[in-house]
């Protein structure tokens, strides 16, 4: 298996937080669990594998242009085949730019980005099927994403103002009072739960959940402090309230989560 990241051009660095290609030469099949990130991102799958979620109880196959939705709880997915991938991962509340539907409506889903964008998606996946170098693959996808971000430029004032409002939450994972954000950035709690799920598909609250989720991984993979300096330092009031939300993002305990951490995890980790 290969990961590699590439950095946006200049102009989409407000808005996209990476590229990626995952490649696997194994045919061998295998079974795992995506994490929230607090990320959405685009898959356009280029290779012969098949990848398949789950949905009710039962494996379903992804489509071969996967837009993955706010991820809020454990999510198995399966593998079988060989597999290239490119993977656009986008900031929290950047997506919006991309996409006129509400970003909430596509949450714990994994949507075939056609049946949401039409043709056009079509015509960039036969593109980047035709097209094997890495960084004109790459180009492509700045290309088709510049066209996106003009068509939509006249949200880019309320998407700005959700980017200053979760930057001020995620520099503080301990940050509890979502009404004194509000306050700093002179709207109401109400109005700020509204214009967050709109453009990110996360209440506050989630955000703040996932936030301080996400930073504890990082704490624990350092594995140089103990559960409950970890507890406090991602703002909990106890381990027990640490441990029940990491348990409901991921299915295991925190001790347990170096032993199941895996490299799809990783990658959307990064």
């Amino acid at each position: 298996m290969e990961f590699k990241q590439f950095s946006p051009s200049e102009i989409l660095r407000p808005y996209i937080r990476h590229y990626y290609i995952f490649e696997s030469d194994s045919s061998v099949g295998f079974e795992d669990t995506v994490f929230p990130s607090g990320d959405m991102e685009v898959i356009f799958n280029l290779g012969a594998g098949i990848w398949e979620s789950m949905v009710d109880n039962k494996f379903h196959k992804t489509p071969q242009i996967e837009l993955w939705g706010q991820i809020t709880k454990p999510l198995a997915i399966r593998s079988t085949g060989r597999h290239t991938m490119l993977g656009i991962k986008f900031f929290t509340h950047s997506a919006s730019y991309f996409f006129n539907d509400g970003i909430g409506v596509f949450n714990d889903h994994i949507s075939d980005l056609a049946d949401i964008i039409g043709s056009p998606a079509k015509a960039l996946h036969q593109q980047l099927l035709e097209t094997k170098d890495q960084q004109q693959r790459i180009s492509i996808i700045e290309r088709f994403l510049l066209q996106r971000l003009i068509a939509n430029e006249k949200k880019s004032h309320r998407v700005d103002k959700v980017a200053n409002i979760l930057t001020s939450i995620r520099k503080n994972p301990a940050e509890s009072n979502l009404s004194a954000v509000a306050l700093r950035h002179g709207i109401t709690s109400r109005y700020m739960h509204k214009l967050i799920y709109q453009h990110t598909g996360l209440s506050p609250s989630s955000f703040t959940k996932i936030n301080r989720f996400q930073f504890s991984l990082k704490l624990i993979a350092k594995n140089n402090q103990p559960l409950t300096a970890i507890a406090y330092n991602c703002g909990y009031f106890d381990q027990s309230h640490f441990i029940k939300d990491f348990k409901s993002f991921t299915g295991v305990t925190p001790s347990a989560y170096l032993d199941n951490a895996s490299l799809v995890n990783l990658m959307l980790a990064q």
